[in-house]
């Protein structure tokens, strides 16, 4: 039996990739395997929008960072590009977060006997009184609350704040009443989805998530089961070597996200980082 690699980094990617398909998360994250089989169709469509969510978010950095407007105005060419940072620009979300904003921040804390890593589009903090984190979303269609309430991303993002929050909190814990973690999307900017936290969600959180650890590390190697719903598979680059089907879903058929997955590895330039 292959040991579980001692180094393994935890995130909401593989940990929802895990939740998805226990199969998917061994080919992916353990035997690294590359399959190129197509995520969803049209593919041209895809990329198009899969390269617009990139470009989208690496304007909002900067524009953090305090690029002028002029400046970002001469990389907009694209009609979805323009429609979208317009209505980035006028949303009134901008105007409710604390001053102090951290866009891109990553965040690490030791969880369960490994680590736990999350790169954050914005993390907003009030010292002391309230930190808000904002996900920006470029998926063709906003994600119903209730499919957003059941994503590891809402469960390993607030919790990793309330575990790690002190480095942006001026040494101080975050409570779990003090965080709000919103989603933003490009499909309905004046309606973000607001999630508050509470000390029983994180205490809830955090037992479920220990106990998804413990059980991907004892799981034997190829002893990773593939999932029961086969709509995951239409999505899946791996399908095919599962023997789920050939084709790719429709891009417009499911909650399908487009951003770009962030690879986080250790150590980094700039992290708030708790030690073991």
């Amino acid at each position: 039996m292959k040991p579980f690699p001692p180094d393994f980094q935890f995130s909401q990617h593989n940990l929802q990739d895990y939740e998805d398909c226990p199969r998917r998360f061994e080919l992916r994250y353990l035997e690294r395997r590359e399959w190129p089989a197509l995520q969803s169709e049209p593919v041209l469509e895809m990329e198009r929008r899969a390269e617009m969510g990139r470009r989208f978010h690496n304007l909002v950095h900067q524009a953090s960072l305090g690029l002028p407007d002029p400046a970002i105005q001469t990389q907009l060419a694209d009609p979805d590009l323009v429609a979208w940072w317009d209505a980035y620009r006028s949303s009134s979300l901008l105007a409710s977060l604390p001053n102090l904003r951290r866009p891109e921040f990553t965040l690490s804390a030791p969880f369960g006997g490994y680590r736990l890593v999350a790169k954050y589009d914005l993390l907003a903090v009030e010292p002391g009184q309230r930190a808000v984190i904002v996900d920006w979303k470029t998926s063709p269609r906003a994600i119903p609350r209730t499919t957003l309430a059941r994503r590891m991303q809402t469960r390993v993002y607030p919790l990793l704040l309330v575990e790690a929050g002190q480095v942006v909190n001026q040494g101080h814990p975050l409570l779990p009443e003090q965080i709000e973690m919103i989603y933003w999307f490009t499909a309905q900017p004046e309606h973000p989805v607001h999630f508050h936290y509470s000390l029983k969600q994180y205490q809830s959180d955090r037992e479920d998530l220990q106990a998804i650890l413990r059980e991907i590390v004892a799981r034997p190697a190829g002893q990773f089961p593939l999932t029961l719903d086969g709509r995951k598979c239409l999505y899946c680059v791996y399908r095919s070597l599962c023997n789920r089907g050939v084709r790719a879903g429709a891009l417009d058929e499911e909650d399908l996200e487009l951003e770009p997955e962030d690879t986080i590895e250790l150590p980094f330039e700039q992290i708030g980082e708790i030690e073991f």
